[in-house]
């Protein structure tokens, strides 16, 4: 059979041979995309996809319990920390970033990771993430590879603007792009449907794709030939990220409770209405174990409930930051049996209509699927959860406006920033709710922590309303 003869087929066996209807009015060139296309998409798992997601029931999420979460303290961080930098010096420790997205909500045109972050100086995210990588480096005398997962819309203009930038003073060979699955989208009979002639409507399979794509691309496979044991896994929006954080991966491997295979750093949550998922703990037929419950799933009464001392049960809200072992990630992609869950959700997807007209719809019409990485945590034997502050790791830019927008980013950064020089004798300007009256921004070349600006407490202090850069 020649090729068109192949997918018709292969499309016939799972029920979708709608989709090469009219193909064969194609011209060649268009007609061999098409066919790369249908025959790149997982198929065969959509009626899985589909049945798996329909017939998804709520958890009882009665039983739930807070999760074991681990707060720093000045011994266990000494200890924890002295881990971390032996797995860092020993090349064990690779950065893993999530990157597929666009800058669609912030009005950028672009990767998100080329979306100007920092307060002052406007560095991009990309370079936030590199410089970081790149102190680390220095401090430890040891290469550490980055590996970045794209989509198929930005991994050409993520490459292009890496080798533009010169790969930010590090390695070339050090980065390695690795774009993510695409799936199908489909009508509410999971039909699929065509975005043009000649395409199909498809989207990202969540950042729960990454374990697909390291091991499809084989850069699990290099990680382990490298050495490398520990994936630090962040996503591309927050430029607090500590990327190498010699505590938590010395937590990850070494605290009481931790099986090694994948942990989970949280802050508190604002207040009980804040909508972000939160880390618990659940029970299964393997004992308890650590999940993310989304703020949409998990029942009023336990977001407003309180513990002894006062606190949110249930505030241990996901930042998206883990480590995860590189064995736990080969072992979740070599298994058949282990899989990370479908989700779908009902979106507005442009497509073509019965006669082949392309329509906007005004409301609802296609499913999308994806994965999400958190749902790999109840896979691992025993999962720890390390606390940490907002105002030192987490200030994602999100919105364009509101919490989580390149506004409030900066504020939280200019906060931490004023409060680490605090720390050395800097007199800081501040207003009345406390907030740092200043724009601060410290690279990581500086500073990767508070304890690095202590041969720069000569600085004395910062006017109110300066723009002050290190």
């Amino acid at each position: 059979m020649n090729p068109f003869q192949e997918t018709t087929e292969r499309l016939r066996r799972v029920s979708q041979a709608h989709v090469l209807v009219g193909a064969e009015n194609l011209e060649a060139p268009a007609l061999s995309r098409f066919l790369n296309q249908i025959n790149s998409l997982p198929l065969e798992e959509l009626a899985g996809m589909l049945t798996q997601t329909s017939s998804q029931k709520s958890r009882d999420l009665s039983l739930l319990s807070p999760p074991n979460v681990i707060r720093q303290d000045a011994a266990s961080s000494m200890e924890f920390r002295a881990v971390g930098e032996q797995m860092i010096r020993r090349g064990q420790v690779a950065a893993f970033t999530v990157a597929g997205g666009q800058g669609t909500r912030l009005g950028w045109r672009g990767p998100k990771g080329t979306y100007p972050a920092t307060v002052v100086t406007g560095k991009p995210l990309f370079r936030v993430f590199a410089e970081q990588i790149l102190a680390s480096e220095r401090r430890y005398s040891v290469r550490i590879p980055w590996f970045i997962m794209t989509s198929p819309q930005n991994d050409a203009d993520t490459r292009a603007f890496f080798a533009d930038n010169n790969y930010f003073g590090r390695q070339k060979q050090e980065h390695v792009f690795i774009p993510q699955g695409i799936v199908p989208c489909t009508d509410a009979d999971g039909n699929i449907l065509l975005s043009g002639a000649g395409e199909i409507a498809t989207n990202p399979d969540g950042h729960g794709g990454a374990i697909r794509a390291l091991h499809s691309s084989g850069a699990l496979q290099e990680m382990s030939a490298r050495g490398i044991t520990q994936l630090s896994y962040f996503q591309v929006d927050n430029p607090l990220v500590r990327v190498i954080d010699p505590i938590f991966l010395g937590a990850h491997v070494g605290a009481p409770g931790s099986s090694g295979e994948m942990s989970s750093k949280c802050v508190s949550k604002r207040n009980a209405a804040e909508k972000v998922g939160v880390l618990c703990n659940i029970p299964t037929e393997a004992g308890s174990r650590t999940t993310v419950i989304e703020y949409s799933d998990l029942p009023t009464a336990m977001a407003h409930q309180r513990d002894a001392a006062g606190e949110l049960a249930f505030g241990a809200a996901n930042i998206a930051v883990h480590v995860i072992s590189v064995e736990f990630a080969m072992r979740l992609a070599a298994s058949n049996d282990i899989q990370l869950p479908w989700h779908r959700a009902h979106k507005k997807v442009p497509c073509l209509d019965a006669t082949g007209v392309l329509t906007h719809p005004e409301k609802p019409n296609a499913y999308k699927f994806e994965c999400f990485i958190f749902d790999a945590l109840p896979l691992a034997r025993c999962s720890i959860t390390l606390q940490t502050s907002r105002m030192e790791e987490f200030a994602p830019i999100k919105n364009a406006e509101g919490e989580d927008s390149p506004a409030s980013s900066h504020r939280i950064q200019s906060d931490r920033n004023g409060a680490w020089l605090e720390s050395v004798g800097v007199i800081i300007p501040r207003r009345a709710d406390g907030s740092v009256d200043a724009k601060i921004e410290i690279g990581p070349l500086a500073a990767l922590e508070a304890n690095d600006l202590r041969n720069r407490s000569t600085i004395g202090s910062i006017r109110r309303g300066e723009e002050f850069v290190i």
